[in-house]
């Protein structure tokens, strides 16, 4: 008995035999994508909070870092003490992951740590901070400076607080942000972000679309 061969097979052999289809197949499948490309929204605008104030404080190297030396790059702002008995451990654990995440995007990106306690905190001391941190010093800067400065710009200008010293018999603690301020290129505050999960991942996005000026053509 003949082996009978399914009508449908022969169709399908029949169908793909044919250079019609090959360039109908073709054709969609890099019509759909470019389509899909050319119609994708992106997010909305990121909102301008404030200009980002104006800072002259000195780095773990011993160098003056000034805001207005962040011109043409993205930057984020965080806010430590190397004596900090409580979350600062946690939070530069997560800017160094950031530090990871932001790799690919070059000199476009900066992270900023604050000291809070200036006293204590030398660059000597920073240095050693960066060195546990495996800070890149081309893109994470530790800074310190005077401690009236530091309260006024971290107060008036990124609009975040700090509080006095506060010791007990074994330790002491200085309230302060536990938030990541992301400033843009041009030195305007656009997000305050938790250190949680969900908010930097929000803050990855945000950051990569500023760093590649995503917003350029909708944001003046």
């Amino acid at each position: 008995m003949e082996n009978s061969i399914p009508k449908n097979t022969n169709f399908i052999h029949s169908l793909v035999s044919k250079k019609s289809f090959w360039l109908i197949f073709c054709t969609i499948a890099f019509v759909f994508p470019l389509y899909r490309a050319i119609n994708r929204n992106l997010p909305e605008p990121l909102p301008k909070y404030y200009k980002a104030p104006a800072f002259s404080m000195t780095t773990e190297d011993g160098l003056n870092l000034k805001e207005s030396d962040m011109r043409g790059k993205v930057y984020l702002a965080s806010f430590f003490f190397s004596n900090c008995p409580t979350t600062c451990p946690k939070n530069l654990k997560q800017i160094q992951k950031i530090q990871k995440r932001v790799k690919g995007l070059g000199d476009r990106v900066a992270l900023l740590s604050f000291s809070v306690d200036p006293e204590n905190d030398t660059p000597k001391e920073l240095f050693k901070v960066a060195r546990k941190w495996k800070a890149n010093p081309y893109v994470w800067k530790f800074l310190t400076g005077d401690l009236e400065h530091i309260k006024s710009v971290l107060v008036n200008g990124y609009k975040v607080p700090i509080g006095d010293k506060k010791f007990s018999k074994s330790i002491y603690d200085i309230a302060h942000s536990e938030k990541l301020v992301l400033v843009d290129q041009n030195g305007y505050i656009r997000g305050y972000y938790k250190m949680e999960k969900n908010d930097i991942n929000r803050l990855m996005i945000d950051l990569g679309l500023l760093a590649n000026n995503a917003f350029t053509s909708k944001d003046s």
